[in-house]
């Protein structure tokens, strides 16, 4: 039976070098530098076809990528310097055209291409990119009808972002000076090729940023304008960064990019689109001959229709007197009422008259002399019955039968007890002929204070039968 392990005597445990063998032991890194010698000679500058998959941008600024077929896939690489001078803004899908080198990584042994320059790959990609950015910002909503704001009627500032040195803005200019002048102020951008996106992305946010009230006058309308051209010419304002800056500006904006038959995605985004920039200006003011010629013939047909108005007034009032009866028909019926009550005035007074002029003669035949007497004689016995009313209830009568009336002073309110009396500091003794001042303590009454009084005018006793009081006749 064979053995099933026959020894090979070629295979050894330890690798020695053999007399005239050429293949010698090579490093991975001199394999990989030797690799990279042959591929960077033989492909030291190539332009591939592809699309692009796996975009990607690095916080550095290079781009990682890959360019593939239906048959294979490259990895590409494209450093800071060469993506900023990119005219488009790469995406997934878009077929390009990439020029470079071919170099490899040893790092993952692989082989890829550092691309230098990178182009649409024709107009159709070009349209390609275009409807997917179109379709992706749609479904955002960047050019929804809502968002769209309304043109002030008359701007006093308008920003025109544009390039300074074509013919857009010298049209511009010139549209408006003769429609309406107004203040302009020029944003100047690079309207095509590297990083003219950015610049115009830029300019419109720098007239939104500006604050109402400062030394720059924030513009009331901006139109971003350029003149005509082939799509790739064209295509700075189709770019993303450009379109979510127009969509994003708080200030009405006018997209006035190309002829008539150019469309961007610029068009899309703005407030409204002009055919061309001249139109922009014709949009952006009226004409103030027309504003000047239209406020004459406003004000023309008021004062017609106001003069119409008086005089259609006149002509009613008019032919209304004419239907209103004479003064005479009108006043005749009230002068004659007037004049009957008058003359029921007159009447009335008269037998008023005679009506009080006979109750004054019934009262003086009632009135006499016995009867006058008789009243005479009831008044002045009740008023003798009031007075001697009013003297019994003098308080000093009782003072005729020996008694005293004693008061306080100061006040000289009468006292009708004894602690009434000790709290007083002097008290008064009134008697029938005088009174008497004595001082007080708290034991009682003292001595009486010496004090000179006045003896009091003794009353006459009034006659019962004659009246005391003045008698009124």
């Amino acid at each position: 039976m064979p053995d099933p392990y026959p020894y090979d005597e070629s295979a050894r445990l330890v690798a020695e070098e053999i007399a005239g063998d050429n293949a010698l032991a090579l490093s991975v890194g001199e394999l990989s530098l030797k690799l990279k010698r042959m591929v960077e000679g033989e492909f030291g500058h190539v332009r591939l076809r592809g699309e692009i998959s796996g975009y990607k941008r690095a916080t550095s600024g290079h781009v990682y990528m890959s360019l593939k077929d239906e048959n294979a896939v490259i990895d590409a690489v494209m450093w800071k310097g060469a993506a900023n001078t990119l005219p488009f803004q790469p995406q997934d899908g878009v077929e390009v055209i990439a020029t470079g080198r071919l170099t490899t990584f040893p790092g993952r042994s692989k082989y890829q291409i550092v691309v230098e320059r990178m182009e649409l790959a024709g107009a159709g990609a070009l349209m390609a990119l275009f409807e997917k950015l179109k379709a992706k910002l749609a479904d955002e909503g960047l050019f929804a009808r809502e968002r769209k704001k309304p043109l002030p009627f008359m701007p006093p500032v308008i920003g025109v972002v544009t390039s300074p040195t074509g013919a857009v803005i010298r049209d511009i200019l010139h549209r408006l000076e003769d429609r309406c002048p107004t203040h302009v102020i020029v944003w100047p951008v690079k309207v095509q090729g590297a990083g003219s996106a950015d610049e115009v992305a830029a300019a419109i946010r720098g007239f939104d940023a500006i604050a109402p009230g400062g030394p720059v006058p924030r513009p009331d309308l901006v139109i971003v304008a350029r003149g005509g051209g082939s799509i790739e010419d064209l295509w700075s304002f189709n770019e993303e960064v450009v379109v979510r800056a127009v969509a994003d500006c708080a200030i009405p904006i006018i997209s006035a990019v190309g002829h008539e038959t150019d469309t961007t995605l610029c068009d899309y985004a703005a407030d409204l689109r002009a055919p061309t920039p001249t139109a922009a200006a014709e949009i952006a003011v009226p004409v103030l001959a027309d504003l000047r010629l239209t406020v004459a013939s406003h004000r023309q047909r008021t004062e017609r229709c106001a003069r119409r108005y008086v005089e259609r007034g006149r002509e009613r009032l008019e032919a209304m007197a004419r239907l209103l009866p004479k003064r005479d028909q009108l006043l005749g019926p009230q002068r004659q009422r007037a004049d009957e009550a008058g003359a029921r005035l007159d009447r009335g007074l008269e037998r008023r008259v005679t009506l009080a002029r006979g109750g004054l003669d019934r009262a003086g035949a009632a009135l006499r002399p016995a009867i006058l007497e008789r009243q005479v004689e009831r008044g002045r016995y009740r008023l003798a019955a009031t007075w001697r009313l009013v003297q019994s209830l003098n308080p000093d009568r009782i003072l005729e039968r020996g008694y005293a009336r004693i008061t306080a002073r100061p006040g000289g309110e009468t006292l009708s007890s004894a602690e009434a009396a000790r709290v007083a500091d002097t008290l008064t003794l009134r008697f029938r002929d005088g009174t008497v001042d004595v001082a007080v303590d708290q034991a009682g009454l003292e001595r009486p204070a010496p004090k000179t009084y006045d003896k009091p005018k003794r009353e006459p006793k009034a006659d019962p039968s004659q009246p005391s009081q003045p008698t009124l006749l």
